[in-house]
């Protein structure tokens, strides 16, 4: 009876022990590597294309105006006296938006005025005295003349040196308070400048052409004057995006690079854009903020400003929306390249298998540029070649392959 168990159990291990290596052989033939001396195999393959090096690199921004102009009150100059605008109002540049109590400052330029007319009537009045003078001065010069060459007998209306350095005198005076009058009304007309500055000021006028978002009649003003403004003004020129985004992308991102806008509140939807500009100076918060997803928040990342320019329509648009922004970095030329996957780091040296004649053919190569899908080749390969994805460690020059698939 014992024997006859032993039996059976050698005969069920001799069934394992069969079928373990079958599974073992089925398992290792399986695999894209068979086990021989030359090394037959079956491998994914590619090929080497030229593609453009172009990465995008995505941020996220705001809706703003191109510009905008905010008045707010200033109690030096008094109470608001008029409202020239309401909102929702088209203005064009130079247009009033509100006016000051200028009733003082009417009062004064009167008053200048006035003073200005009675000082240019009073040298009016010096001006003839002095052609007065000046008439009476010649004729005695020349009254004087002829008595000097004429007969002394007639003393009757004889003029003397004398009653001309008379008059001389007279005509040097009248000229000089003539000279202190027209300083007096230069100085008036100063005056008079100055008020109707001062009154022009009094009108506030908008800036830019553009829209009044904002007018708040009742803005309460304190010691530290008002917080919000008493007109809003956006301008009426295409909208255009803000935020902030990494050094790590500042130093990828150029002026001119396309922009795929995205609002989050229009799924499906896309506006088109360019780079305006990227700040050379970092954000006033420094680390951190809009347009960087996993920068830790510990200060060890700084952020830099950046604005876009939306081409396309923005009608539809509002301010304050919040879009995500897809940027085309990098250079649109197309370039020889290959896939991520194909390029194996050899100790230091980039090598890849190119598929030929039913072997690999190791290459060392020259890299470039890079996106996220591929890296530039700048020598090594050309264009068509059949290059390995994911190479190994067991792969070598001159390995066989018995089959391939080739990928798109």
């Amino acid at each position: 009876m014992k024997k006859k168990i032993w039996i059976w159990v050698a005969a069920i291990l001799g069934i394992l022990i069969i079928a373990s290596t079958g599974i073992f052989l089925y398992v290792k033939t399986g695999t894209e590597i068979v086990s021989n001396e030359n090394g037959v195999m079956s491998i994914s393959v590619q090929k080497v294309s030229e593609q453009e090096m172009v990465e995008s690199i995505l941020v996220t921004g705001k809706i703003v105006p191109e510009s905008e102009q905010k008045i707010f009150l200033e109690p030096e100059k008094g109470e608001i006296s008029e409202f020239k605008v309401a909102e929702n109002q088209a203005v064009k540049t130079g247009d009033p938006l509100l006016v000051y109590d200028s009733s003082k400052i009417d009062s004064e330029l009167k008053r200048a005025v006035r003073e200005k007319e009675m000082l240019q009537s009073r040298g009016k009045t010096e001006q003839n005295q002095i052609a007065d003078i000046t008439k009476r001065l010649s004729e005695a010069k020349k009254k004087l003349g002829s008595q000097s060459a004429g007969s002394e007998a007639a003393t009757e209306g004889l003029i003397t040196q004398e009653d001309v350095n008379q008059l001389s005198n007279e005509k040097i005076q009248q000229e000089m308070q003539y000279e202190s009058t027209k300083s007096e009304i230069t100085s008036a007309e100063d005056r008079i400048k100055e008020l109707n500055a001062q009154k022009n000021e009094m009108t506030v006028v908008s800036k830019m052409d553009g829209i009044i978002v904002k007018v708040n009649q009742n803005v309460a003003n304190t010691e530290a004057g008002a917080v919000e403004p008493v007109i809003h003004i956006i301008s009426s020129q295409p909208y255009k995006v803000i935020g902030s985004m990494s050094e790590f992308d500042t130093v990828k991102i150029k002026e001119g690079q396309p922009v795929i806008i995205r609002p989050k509140v229009f799924k499906d939807r896309e506006w088109n854009g360019l780079v305006e500009s990227v700040s050379q100076f970092p954000s006033a918060e420094g680390g951190g903020g809009e347009g960087f997803e996993g920068g830790g928040g510990a200060g060890n990342v700084t952020m830099y400003p950046f604005k876009v320019t939306i081409t396309d329509d923005t009608s539809e648009l509002r301010q304050g929306f919040h879009v995500s922004l897809e940027i085309k970095a990098g250079d649109s030329t197309k370039k020889i390249a290959i896939p991520h996957p194909a390029l194996f780091d050899e100790g230091g040296i980039k090598i890849v298998y190119i598929l030929k004649e039913g072997k690999v053919e190791r290459r060392e190569v020259q890299m470039g540029v890079m996106n996220d899908a591929f890296i530039e080749v700048t020598s090594g390969v050309s264009p068509g070649e059949l290059v390995v994805l994911t190479p190994t460690e067991e792969m070598h020059d001159g390995m066989e392959v018995t089959s391939y698939d080739e990928v798109e």
